[in-house]
């Protein structure tokens, strides 16, 4: 009798055992039987990873849920637009917001989004096995409360990088005529003084030989804030000069005045650097944003270039879209003398890491169905195809994927720099006045850029208005 017991029992176990095994591997049907029909609606940008959240992952996750995903996918200033009144106004016709690096710390401010990690120890019937917040890479913290809480499921993250055409600096002719014309060897810039001469040099063999060929790329636009985070976020750190120049140690001073360094010889440096590379670039730069920089990169118009990592991918292996397949370099961007010193150290850092999430709006009204989907985007199994369509890495297994290791060699070692060298790149400083600060300072730096003002004069007047804006905030006391 004990031993048929022990035997109902064991047999009993494995039933349940294999009961749970099938309600584990059914988990997304299962959870989403609850909000079948429900159709969710955010909003993004229209980039490479966005993307491919819209066309595949929205897909995927409504196949295996019944949840339908409207991603929609628009410019970069519609999609802030867009998203803020929603958030703003509390009408709820968001589900789920792209929130950028750089902005999270408003909207934590302004309390606009859901804790994710406090939703899920509270629902934890909504937990999906495979979705882990340890999954992700460091750059998951930069979407943390105070409260240590997740406020958004990381969707992308990667770096600024050089970007450079193999072919032209491996030809040997145009290498032997570097080493005549600069007595240098022709290789990837370490220096802002080598990248100058990298661009002057081939700026001038393409007009003349007669061809579509410029000495780099430039992210200038005149009217676009894509132009001022050139500057801000990508050049302005190479010359020594961080977080906007802002210290908020002494009184969020940004003038050298009052212990800033918005207007410091090196952020005077950095503007004279970025107009002359304006002027030798593609005629095109001057209305170019981070799409465009891509595209010219691409259209083969460049000899080099700084370039966001999300690119990367297309411009390397997708022939359709690209004439420089397989002759695409990466590197480290250009420094100044002591610049990887104080990345290395903490101190500073080497350029932008930058990314996004997506997250909750407190005003949706399908918080709990929109959870299931951030999940499903933020588990391992999903990452490898997406990190392959657009160079974009959140966890950390995905570095060991086999398609992205293939990849990683299409693209010149890009996802080994960024998993070796990320760690030299910051995103934007923790500032809730980002916004503000930016739309005062801009117009000014745009004017820099059409020449109705001069680079030092400029620069001055942009630290001026920043501590104006500042003082107003009540940051500045």
């Amino acid at each position: 009798m004990k031993h048929r017991v022990g035997t109902s029992l064991l047999a009993l176990g494995l039933g349940l055992m294999a009961g749970l095994g099938a309600a584990r591997a059914d988990f997304w049907s299962d959870a989403g039987a609850k909000y079948k029909g429900v159709t969710l609606h955010g909003v993004t940008e229209s980039t490479p990873p966005s993307n491919y959240v819209k066309d595949v992952l929205a897909k995927e996750f409504e196949e295996k849920t019944g949840i339908k995903v409207e991603m929609e996918t628009t410019s970069w200033d519609q999609m802030y637009d867009k998203a803020i009144k929603d958030m703003e106004a509390k009408t709820g016709i968001y589900d789920m917001v792209y929130i950028e690096q750089d902005i999270i710390y408003a909207y934590l401010a302004r309390n606009f989004l859901v804790n994710t990690s406090k939703m899920l120890a509270d629902n934890p019937a909504l937990k999906a096995p495979e979705y882990d917040e340890k999954n992700f890479t460091t750059f998951a913290d930069y979407f943390k409360g105070d409260d240590g809480g997740l406020y958004g499921v990381p969707m992308e993250a990667f770096i600024k990088i050089y970007l450079y055409r193999t072919d032209l600096f491996g030809d040997s002719a145009i290498k032997e005529a570097f080493k005549q014309k600069t007595g240098k060897d022709l290789a990837p810039a370490k220096t802002h003084e080598d990248y100058t001469q990298i661009a002057e040099f081939f700026t001038q063999y393409g007009k003349d030989k007669g061809e579509e060929l410029w000495g780099t790329t430039s992210q200038a636009h005149t009217g676009h804030p894509a132009s001022w985070y050139e500057y801000v976020e990508s050049i302005l750190p190479t010359f020594g000069v961080y977080n906007w120049g802002i210290d908020a140690s002494k009184n969020y001073a940004a003038s050298v005045a009052n212990g800033g360094t918005m207007n410091s010889d090196k952020a005077k440096a950095a503007m004279k650097y970025l107009l002359h590379l304006r002027d030798i670039a593609p005629p095109e730069s001057a209305s170019s944003t981070w799409t465009e920089v891509a595209t010219t990169f691409a259209a083969g118009r460049a000899a080099q270039g700084l370039v966001y990592g999300e690119n990367a991918a297309w411009i390397a292996s997708d022939a359709s879209k690209s004439k420089v397949v397989g002759k695409v370099g990466v590197a480290l961007p250009p420094l100044s003398e002591g610049v990887m010193a104080d990345a290395e150290s903490g101190k500073g850092y080497i350029g932008y890491y930058d990314g996004g999430a997506f997250g909750i709006p407190v005003t949706s009204k399908n918080q709990e169905a929109a959870l299931l989907f951030l999940e499903y985007i933020g588990q391992n199994s999903v990452q490898p195809g997406w990190a392959v369509a657009a160079p974009r890495i959140t966890n950390t297994a995905t570095y060991d994927d086999p398609q992205v290791k293939e990849m990683d060699g299409k693209l010149g070692g890009y996802y080994t720099m960024l998993k070796n060298d990320g760690k030299l790149f910051a995103g934007a400083p923790k500032y809730p006045f980002h916004a503000q600060v930016r739309e005062a300072v801009a117009p000014i730096f745009y004017r820099i850029l059409t020449g109705e003002v001069g680079p030092d004069e400029g620069v001055d007047q942009m630290a001026a208005a920043a501590e104006a804006e500042l003082t107003n905030l009540g940051y500045r006391k």
